[in-house]
């Protein structure tokens, strides 16, 4: 495995990701269980052939995954890979804009150039289409070398969009009424997380960040709208107080002039 430390700074070096085979040896258990279990229930009930079937097929299916050929290079002149559903060479240029989200799925939204990617996701963040790279939960390495990577080579396409860990405040999240059509509460709610997560511990950089991210969000088509969202009106009320917020905090309050 390739880190991400002082020497690959210097050299540029690529990272190579490694898929994790954690369930392998239960699948080889279960084909192994599943095939015994079949061979006894040739003359036994058909329910027992039945599960004994399934077994095998679906450790079979698990088996069949983990072996076929997997690459995911993240380097200076772009993304290497080669997975199921997925295979190219894809330069930078080819994104328009990369991002992490909390379900540790990698998505990249289509720039220009003939990437030929179909899209089958959405930008955590403002909703555009995108296409969904990798699962990091599949692969060995941490998601925070991953992130290293992708930030120090994307030419700042890449946002980790993963909600901090402190993102909340005491006086806990902003609740929102849940509607037959509203805005997506993913996007709302790292909005939000972001946004108290820099009144409650960042500085003016943070701050100032977390407001133009919020106006990004709402700027052109809006924040997306889903089948079944946050109401508008009170996101719309609870992000206005939140940019004040971030505003008023981002301006020096001591105005004590000496004597």
């Amino acid at each position: 495995m390739m880190h991400l430390d002082a020497d690959v700074e210097a050299r540029g070096w690529e990272m190579e990701l490694h898929r994790s085979r954690g369930n392998l040896p239960l699948a080889v258990i279960c084909l192994v269980a599943g095939v015994m279990v079949l061979g006894l229930a040739v003359e036994g009930s058909t329910l027992r052939l039945l599960v004994a079937l399934a077994v095998v097929l679906i450790a079979g299916r698990v088996l069949v995954g983990a072996l076929r050929p997997f690459r995911f290079v993240i380097g200076p002149d772009g993304l290497d890979v080669r997975r199921p559903g997925l295979r190219g060479t894809y330069p930078w240029q080819h994104f328009a804009a990369l991002a992490l989200d909390d379900a540790g799925r990698l998505v990249g939204v289509p720039g220009t150039g003939p990437a030929g990617l179909r899209t089958d996701a959405r930008h955590p963040v403002d909703g555009r289409p995108a296409v969904e790279l990798l699962d990091l939960r599949q692969v060995r390495e941490s998601p925070d070398e991953v992130v290293a990577a992708l930030t120090r080579w994307s030419g700042g396409r890449f946002l980790d969009a993963r909600t901090p860990a402190a993102a909340q405040p005491a006086g806990g999240p902003i609740e929102f009424t849940t509607g037959l059509r509203g805005y997506d509460k993913i996007a709302v709610d790292r909005l939000v997380g972001r946004a108290q997560a820099a009144l409650a511990q960042g500085g003016p950089a943070e701050r100032r960040a977390a407001r133009a991210e919020i106006e990004q969000a709402r700027a052109g088509g809006g924040l997306l709208v889903a089948l079944r969202g946050y109401n508008t009106g009170q996101v719309d009320e609870a992000l206005d107080a939140l940019c004040a917020a971030l505003t008023d905090t981002d301006t020096p309050t001591d105005r004590t002039a000496p004597a």
